[in-house]
């Protein structure tokens, strides 16, 4: 089993920025792929960013291409998600997830392990 809890959630004025974290336990994440998804209300779960294992690839949802950072440090056991030029559309829960049969994919029913979230809210 794997257990991920994520930190860095909060309210931000638009054009602001934050960093979300993603700390695992639980047995290794060697191999793992690390995603990022979000929820608004009455909205489905999206895929907003993806990193493999070794940190060399990465995916990005269109929507926040170019102001989303994905990284990992495997040593800490940790993914994060920096969060820049945020926009009152990008207010959601987040969640971290984790992969162990597919590299970055896009898809929520790929993924093997959920955090419970964390919200970030964005005001004009």
């Amino acid at each position: 089993q794997v257990q991920l809890v994520e930190f860095g959630g909060g309210l931000v004025q638009a054009g602001g920025s934050l960093r979300l974290s993603c700390a695992a336990s639980g047995r290794t994440l060697s191999g793992y792929t690390l995603g990022w998804f979000r929820q608004a209300p009455g909205k489905e779960r999206e895929f907003v960013a993806a990193i493999t294992w070794g940190g060399g690839s990465t995916r990005y949802a269109e929507s926040v291409e170019g102001r989303f950072t994905i990284s990992r440090d495997n040593a800490k056991s940790t993914a994060y998600l920096q969060m820049n030029s945020l926009k009152p559309e990008d207010t959601a829960v987040y969640y971290c997830a984790a992969d162990i049969n597919h590299e970055l994919s896009s898809l929520r029913d790929a993924y093997d392990y959920w955090g419970q979230g964390t919200q970030v809210t964005v005001s004009s």
